[in-house]
């Protein structure tokens, strides 16, 4: 008897789908936002309306006001969807997980990028454009009014990366996250010390 219900699926499906269009059509071209529907858990009986849904995503930003303008974004359309299916209450907003910005120290990159680029083959190192991660390593910086720095390092199969490389599919290789994702043990492990240790000293040794 749907007609007698009120059907949170249709009401998360609808959320969902909506938005979408806060990047697409909120966010600035020259700004940077990301939503990601992670979950959306309901119901486990294919004859029965269950009596709610559960979205979970994430938000990725560069810049704090874009951030703030998102997640107003999706408090309003969320309320909106509900309001709209007749929902009885408004809907539960939770945050489960927030991280300050991962913000490089400028003097303390430049002194680990030289560090980097003395002890690594040349054309190895190099500086990139922000990259949406979402990374407890920004709380360090923030939370100790430190100078921090975050840097990664490739995991791929050398082989492997030359080849994709030479081919211009880098992004058809598996990132982290990816279940297809499997870093070769080395020399990513050797990698991964070396560079602990090179930024490290490039402190101590100062």
């Amino acid at each position: 008897m749907p007609e007698a219900s009120i059907d949170p699926v249709v009401m998360a499906a609808s959320t969902v789908m909506r938005l979408q269009t806060i990047v697409s059509r909120e966010v600035a071209p020259t700004d940077s936002a990301v939503v990601t529907i992670g979950a959306l858990q309901a119901g486990t009986k294919e004859n029965v309306i269950p009596d709610e849904a559960i979205i979970k995503l994430n938000v990725r930003t560069f810049d704090e006001g874009v951030r703030k303008h998102v997640l107003a974004a999706i408090e309003r359309i969320v309320n909106a969807e509900a309001a709209a299916s007749g929902a009885p209450k408004l809907p539960e907003i939770t945050p489960l997980d927030r991280y300050s910005l991962v913000t490089n120290d400028v003097d303390a990159t430049e002194k680990v990028v030289d560090a980097f680029r003395q002890n690594f083959p040349d054309g190895s190192v190099e500086q990139t454009k922000p990259t949406m991660a979402s990374e407890d390593f920004g709380c360090f910086g923030a939370e100790w009014h430190t100078p921090a720095v975050f840097w990664f390092f490739g995991g791929d199969d050398p082989e492997v990366y030359d080849k994709a490389k030479k081919d211009g599919t880098l992004n058809s290789l598996p990132t982290n996250h990816n279940p297809r994702f499997a870093p070769v043990i080395h020399p990513t492990l050797e990698t991964g010390v070396k560079a602990l240790v090179v930024a490290a000293y490039a402190w101590l040794a100062s």
